[in-house]
């Protein structure tokens, strides 16, 4: 469909879609296989300038919006979202950066993440506190010019792999979800390091590791914002990223529609392709209505994140929800379509199931999703009597 998109926003289509067909495509069963991370596409994506796509140009960056970085992670994602993952992380942790962080924050830290030179991470997730955010019990505490940080971040994406880290922790444990602060962390400060590389379901060549910190000590210079603001600072930067989960799952989800119209084509029963089956033909059209009901509402999240609409949380949450729950509709769909040959490691479509099921659980699970939108349906009805 013609969503009216400017010749700049088609050229970045185009190249990523190069990149993605050229770089990903031979070799996305092989980083399955080996759980490597993919520096050489990281690399190739960097060489593009596609790190800076939402990094204004002082900082040196491209100069565009949320819009323009879900056109990539969309083409990235029909290929392979281990590899978008680990893309779109580094925006996951650009963004409290470059929404709360200070000028000298901003001119230390951004540039090299927007040449990709540097990747970042987000850390907020602990073992007793995922959902329930509010309970990290990671602390930071004021020490003369340092805070010193204890404690463990657990299924960090980008971890071990970032140089740059944007991390949440409590430096008043009184004040529950006020009491929490953000800080900028180098990956090589004293105190911090990491545990192994988990082994997962799907986005194998993703990295996942634990952040340990151990009276890791970092300088007042590097808190985001000031004390107590770290909740507000996670919530913004989920509202402008959850649009990039959601287009994780547009892009997956046709990945595996274009997947299976080939092979529907190709394989025949009962004396013709099984693409003639209009019980096929129904389960296909109805795949391809919600992808591109998903990408409506996901491009309309993304801009509403450019246009700082005071919708942006429940728009954001409602296209993180619809989207992922409709990629692993769809891949589920595909390897029933595939039959048997869906389920063997030959053919691409159960990576893309097994890829689907984290979506509907990182950056906030859709229950947490269905959460935001019911409490702003609230408000919205209690401001109107």
């Amino acid at each position: 469909m013609d969503y009216g998109f400017t010749e700049e926003q088609k050229e970045i289509v185009e190249l990523t879609s190069k990149i993605a067909r050229e770089k990903i495509l031979p070799v996305r069963a092989e980083l399955d296989e080996t759980e490597e991370f993919p520096w050489e596409i990281i690399n190739v994506l960097a060489d593009a300038g596609l790190f800076g796509i939402y990094i204004p140009e002082e900082y040196g960056g491209l100069g565009f919006g949320n819009l323009e970085n879900c056109l990539a992670i969309e083409e990235l994602s029909k290929h392979c979202i281990g590899v978008s993952v680990s893309f779109a992380a580094s925006g996951l942790g650009a963004y409290p950066i470059l929404l709360h962080g200070n000028e000298e924050q901003k001119k230390k830290y951004l540039p090299p993440i927007a040449s990709g030179k540097k990747i970042a991470a987000f850390g907020l997730t602990e073992s007793g506190a995922g959902s329930d955010a509010a309970a990290i019990r990671t602390t930071a505490v004021r020490d003369g010019n340092e805070y010193v940080i204890n404690g463990v971040k657990q299924w960090i994406t980008n971890g071990g792999e970032a140089e740059i880290y944007s991390i949440v922790a409590k430096t008043d444990k009184s004040k529950g979800a006020r009491g929490a602060s953000a800080f900028i962390i180098e990956k090589d400060t004293p105190g911090f390091t990491f545990g192994k590389k988990e082994k997962k379901l799907g986005i194998r060549t993703s990295a996942t590791r634990e952040l340990v910190f151990e009276d890791c000590r970092v300088p007042k210079e590097n808190m985001i914002g000031r004390e107590g603001v770290g909740f507000i600072v996670t919530m913004k930067t989920f509202d402008q990223t959850r649009p990039g989960i959601a287009i994780q799952g547009v892009g997956l989800a046709q990945g595996a529609l274009d997947a299976v119209i080939e092979y529907a084509r190709e394989r025949r029963t009962f004396g013709k392709p099984i693409i003639a089956h209009q019980a096929i033909q129904h389960m296909i059209a109805d795949m391809a209505t919600e992808i591109e009901a998903a990408r409506a509402l996901t491009y309309l999240a993304a801009r509403t994140a450019d246009n700082n609409s005071k919708d942006l949380s429940k728009v954001s949450s409602m296209s993180k929800l619809f989207a992922t729950d409709v990629a692993m509709r769809v891949t589920t769909d595909v390897v029933q379509i595939f039959g048997g040959y869906g389920y063997m490691r030959e053919y691409p479509v159960e990576k893309m199931m097994r890829d689907a099921k984290i979506l509907q659980i990182y950056e906030g699970t859709n229950q947490i999703q269905r959460n935001v939108i019911g409490q702003h349906l609230i408000k919205e009805s209690a401001s109107k009597r």
